[in-house]
């Protein structure tokens, strides 16, 4: 079987993959380019909390993939079975093998819905849902509105995860839309997290903190979610010590939202160019495969420590579009990657804490803070979430325009 050849392959058609291929053919015209990708939809994931919220029309977050490639990139509708760094090639599902002379990989990760027992056959009913999915966030509007009494579990895994703040936007809006209904005394929330901080980046939790007693919830800390029973309402815990010990924890539930344990997709975790617990082995600031000099990687898949959201996707691209750029000798200069992530933290309908940080858990503001501090909630930072990231989205990251994205040479980039 002959062997199709490209100069630029790019493994994955999620926002890394289009905007990456994006910013390269804005960049070089001429540039030959195909993306591999198996699905036939393009999901806007961020909008799935406002679904959930009742803030937003899960229709408006889906469109076909056709639409979304960029004008003269070739799309290869397939699944990657395996990588052969060595010879240059990537074998499709069907068998047949591309080479490539840049390679990126960016194909998001695996939510793994089964790792929790009973969980799958669970989902969509008994009070069983996750804004994580498309068909599954609308299903948590209809819990919120329905819910009048009992108790609402919540629930975070180990990290990492997509959009770290995403499991408490689901919290605080149920929260906001019960209050607004005179609903918080009848029903209690609940928060099993399974590390042992509200948020990762302290100067935020002070804020959240507040919204956390204003709905009064119950925090817990250190409960990984491990068995879902949705026909008896119940939710299976285990329970970590600070003395090294693990309990088992059941709690009975009238609505639980779940998000479900994260992981590289088996493709990527059985292949040459995964660390050891899985993930994309990339240098942090060039976004380049540490062993394999012509492959990048970006998006939900690298092992960089940088939050796993759409912003950090955005910054990313094109950082690895001028960098493969250079390797093709097509540009002198390389770009640097800071760690930029943000996490529109929505603590109630209208109002959102607009987390913006970098490696070291830095603060990284876009804007300044007399125009909006981010560090509290505010009605600009919803009207950026709710109207203009959409729009943003598909007419400004997907197709090669990169507003506030601005790149950073290496020469330029401070560092530490």
């Amino acid at each position: 079987m002959s062997v199709l050849h490209h100069q630029v392959l790019i493994v994955g058609a999620g926002s890394a993959g289009i905007a990456t291929a994006a910013s390269l053919k804005a960049r070089e015209p001429g540039l030959d380019i195909a993306l591999i990708d198996p699905a036939d939809t393009h999901y806007y994931q961020p909008g799935w909390t406002l679904v959930g919220g009742g803030a937003f029309d899960v229709r408006a977050t889906a469109r076909p993939m056709a639409s979304v490639i960029p004008r003269g990139v070739q799309w290869l509708r397939a699944a990657v079975r395996a990588f052969e760094p060595e010879a240059d090639t990537v074998v499709l599902d069907d068998g047949r093998r591309v080479g490539y002379s840049q390679l990126i990989v960016c194909p998001g990760l695996k939510l793994d819905w089964a790792a929790i027992e009973g969980l799958p056959e669970s989902l969509g009913e008994h009070g069983v849902t996750s804004n994580y999915r498309f068909d599954l966030a609308p299903y948590t509007w209809e819990l919120v509105r329905q819910l009048r009494g009992g108790r609402a579990l919540f629930t975070q895994p180990p990290m990492p995860i997509k959009c770290a703040g995403a499991p408490q936007k689901a919290l605080y809006l149920a929260c906001d839309h019960w209050r607004r209904q005179g609903l918080g005394s009848a029903i209690q929330a609940r928060f099993f997290n399974a590390g042992g901080v509200l948020f990762g980046v302290p100067d935020y939790v002070p804020t959240l903190m507040e919204y956390v007693d204003k709905y009064a919830i119950d925090l817990q800390f250190n409960h990984r979610l491990v068995a879902v029973d949705g026909p008896g309402k119940t939710a299976t815990f285990l329970r970590s010590a600070a003395d090294g010990s693990v309990a088992t924890v059941i709690e009975p539930f009238d609505m639980l939202h779940v998000v479900p344990p994260q992981v590289a997709s088996d493709f990527i975790r059985n292949s040459p160019l995964a660390d050891t617990g899985g993930w994309l082995d990339v240098d942090p600031a060039s976004l380049a495969h540490r062993r394999f000099a012509n492959i990048h990687g970006l998006g939900d898949v690298i092992n960089t420590s940088n939050a796993k959201t759409m912003a950090a996707a955005r910054q990313q691209a094109p950082v690895v579009a001028c960098n493969v750029l250079a390797a093709l000798g097509m540009r002198s200069s390389r770009a640097t990657y800071q760690g930029y992530g943000s996490c529109p933290l929505t603590v109630e309908r209208g109002k959102i804490v607009l987390a913006e940080f970098e490696y070291g858990g830095r603060l990284a503001p876009t804007f300044p803070r007399w125009l909006l501090e981010g560090r509290r909630p505010t009605r600009l930072a919803w009207w950026l979430k709710a109207w203009l990231l959409p729009p943003f989205y598909w007419h400004g990251m997907l197709k090669g325009r990169e507003w506030l994205a601005g790149v950073r040479s290496a020469e330029q980039a401070p560092h530490g």
